[in-house]
């Protein structure tokens, strides 16, 4: 199991949310929304301090992570943080 930002999606996040280097990012498993393989189920991201990180990748200065407890949302599977230039928009995908 892994985690992949991008950088162009870690430059998004730094801009959108007016982040600073060495501030951190929790991705979270949240209820609703389009979940990808656990159907009700979707990831959120918001930002926070690690407590007991299980993923980690830090990008652009920032340190992107999901909590131990969340992990088996990707078991197995890796998540995949991309920007797509045409929509504008953040994808997440696990594949």
């Amino acid at each position: 199991m892994s985690l992949i930002v991008e950088q162009n999606a870690a430059r998004w996040y730094k801009e959108q949310m007016e982040l600073s280097e060495g501030d951190s990012l929790r991705i979270f498993v949240r209820l609703g929304g389009c979940g990808s393989i656990h159907p009700g189920l979707s990831l959120g991201i918001t930002k926070d301090v690690p407590r007991h990180a299980g993923l980690s990748q830090q990008v652009e200065g920032i340190f992107f992570y999901m909590e131990e407890d969340n992990v088996w949302y990707v078991e197995d599977k890796e998540l995949r943080i991309s920007f797509d230039e045409k929509y504008e928009e953040i994808k997440m995908v696990v594949a």
